[in-house]
């Protein structure tokens, strides 16, 4: 009976070490401090438990810590371009407009001096939305630029085409009309294909994200499709650093 007592034993070990491999990626290629960090982030609040969709503001606040102590150089998600000679380029991204972004993140972007861009879904429902008041003080800061996510934070694959371009040109409208500008996009879910990609160019954005997990060149050709790092608001540690490495801290 050993040789069973051994196979446990070995089935036990291979599936530690494929559990620790698909939460630890220090084995995906290094990415060079020459490419730029686009940091995917939504809720910054301690009233909702740590997820891929909140980062607690301590744990937000650890990010920031770890950022500035790798002296990164804060942008604007619309700055990309003209910081693509710099190394150590980080421009961080919250999507949706939540409230909390101005309660527990905005004070934290003001103590350590770090630029951010936040995606409006200008009439998104069942959130706790940012306020007019909260939007332009944050706009006025020099911190926080604003960018557009839809209107009503919708799937643009699940739409026809006048539909997407209808809730993209509008939401870049909504946002113009409270800050004066709105240069950059982001997909909701992360779902788009090559003809949003050129409604995104028609309508005048300069450049929008996806939530593709990956650290890339910035492609001034073809800015429509920016990678982001992957973030969660349980992440320990050694995850945040392989995720700002790799780009992604887990499989």
């Amino acid at each position: 009976m050993m040789w069973l007592l051994y196979a446990i034993i070995g089935l036990v070990i291979v599936a530690s070490l494929l559990y620790f491999l698909g939460n630890y990626t220090f084995w995906l290629p290094f990415r060079s401090s020459k490419l730029p960090r686009v940091v995917m982030l939504h809720q910054v609040t301690p009233h909702s438990d740590a997820s891929g969709m909140n980062m607690p503001p301590e744990k937000f606040e650890q990010l920031l810590r770890l950022l500035v102590s790798k002296q990164s150089i804060f942008c604007f998600v619309s700055e990309l371009e003209q910081y693509r000679e710099q190394s150590n380029v980080v421009a961080l991204s919250f999507d949706d407009g939540f409230m909390d972004n101005y309660i527990y993140a905005y004070p934290l972007l003001k103590k350590y001096k770090a630029k951010a861009t936040i995606y409006l879904a200008t009439q998104i429902e069942g959130i706790e939305k940012l306020s007019h008041v909260q939007i332009h003080e944050m706009a006025s800061s020099g911190l926080v630029e604003f960018g557009a996510h839809t209107q009503h934070h919708v799937n643009l694959l699940k739409l026809d085409d006048e539909t997407a371009y209808q809730e993209m040109q509008q939401s870049k409208h909504d946002v113009e009309a409270l800050v004066g500008k709105c240069p950059s996009f982001a997909y909701p879910f992360g779902r788009f294909n090559e003809k949003h990609q050129q409604m995104v160019r028609e309508i005048g954005f300069k450049n929008a994200v996806s939530t593709r997990k990956k650290i890339e060149p910035y492609n001034p050709e073809h800015p429509f499709n920016i990678p982001r790092v992957s973030t969660h608001g349980a992440m320990n540690a050694l995850q945040m650093r392989i995720a700002l490495a790799k780009g992604r801290y887990k499989l």
